[in-house]
Formats: C-alpha cells, structure tokens, sequence
C-alpha cells in the first residue's frame, strides 16, 4: 500500500494483486487499481495475463504473523516463485522481490520463524537462477511502523538493524526504476543515507 501511494505520487500506474476484494476500496485510495487474484490457487498463465504490458513486478506479499509453517511454504516462498513465472511468461523483465534479513534456503529450526526464512531463502534462490529476468532482491531488517525518516542503510551486508515500513517502500519505488541494481541481493535499515543516495551508491558499485 505504501509503494502504491508513492509510484501514484509520481505518476505511474500501479495494479495491486489482493485475494480479499474487501481490500479494493483501500488499493484505490492509496491510488492503485486493485486486482483480485489469490497467488495460492491462480495459475502462472492466469497471473502473467495481469501482468501483460507491465515495466516491473515487485512481490512483497507475506503470509503474515499469525500463519503457519505451511502458508510460509505456499505464500512466501510459492507465490514467489509463481509471479517470477509469470511475469517471464508476460515479458516483464524487472522484478523486485521482497525478502528479509536471514533468508536462508538451508536454514534449520521447526519454529513458524524458521519456515518463514527458509521460505524466504528458497524463494530467492529461484529467483537468482532466472536469466529472464532483471531481478533485485531486497532484504529489509525487522520492520517497524514509525515514520519514514528518508535516511537508509542499503548493501549486500549491513548486520542487523530496524527499518520502517515507509522507508522500505521508498527503496522500492526507487529500484523499480534502477535497472542497474539487477543481479543484486540488497539489504535494508535505517541509517543516514537519503534514499536516492542510498540506491545510486549500490548500482554505482
């Protein structure tokens, strides 16, 4: 929803995936057209036609804190991995996926945390092995819902850190458009850089 406020901000025309069309009236307002489809039961086919005439397809759905270890499977790591099918098939060729800090495809534990970010860990290896597409991987640390400050950390390593909620979308809306971060696996907190510093230093290196 942040991401969708900010790409309308400047113009550009963002379509939001929901699964609840409850949520449409919400995509509106923050200025994007909402399209309901479930990415745990929609097929590649079925998304890449919603995709069709697109510049870039960012995944930034997530199972949520209250699901178990097996939406972590169908939605962190699946839905993923479907939506970089489609946007393939659709010719999509930037795609952005939304990861965290810790993603790990080996990573061990049986706890709902641990599903999550070897979910999150095979999700980005898929994504790393597609030459179809210009692919960022973006990896903010714990998420916070305070104001955006404006002021990031981003690099392959940062060490762990917090980063709000706003912040992450104004990396976003800035790697959308930075082509030259391709083949990149980011990560995000908050720190003192402003963003568009912060982006051009990593797709400068």
């Amino acid at each position: 929803m942040r991401l969708a406020k900010l790409l309308a901000a400047r113009g550009d025309e963002a379509v939001g995936l929901i699964r609840n069309p409850a949520h449409a009236d919400d995509v509106r307002a923050a200025g994007a057209e909402p399209s309901v489809c479930d990415l745990e039961s929609a097929s590649a086919d079925e998304v890449a036609g919603l995709l069709e005439g697109a510049d870039a397809a960012v995944f930034a759905a997530g199972a949520g804190p209250g699901s178990g270890a097996a939406r972590k499977e169908s939605v962190d790591r699946d839905a993923a991995v479907l939506l970089a099918d489609a946007a393939e098939r659709a010719g999509v060729r930037r795609f952005v996926l939304v990861s965290s800090q810790g993603a790990d495809p080996g990573h061990e534990g049986d706890e709902v945390f641990d599903a999550y970010l070897r979910a999150k860990g095979q999700a980005e290896e898929d994504i790393r092995g597609r030459s179809g597409l210009d692919w960022t991987i973006l990896r903010p640390g714990a998420l916070t819902n305070d104001p955006g400050t404006g002021q990031v950390r981003l690099e392959a390593r940062t060490g762990r850190g917090r980063v709000t909620r706003d912040d992450v979308a104004a990396v976003l809306a800035e790697l959308v458009d930075s082509s030259a971060t391709a083949g990149l696996t980011l990560e995000l907190i908050s720190g003192s850089s402003p963003v568009s510093v912060a982006v051009k230093a990593v797709a400068g290196n």
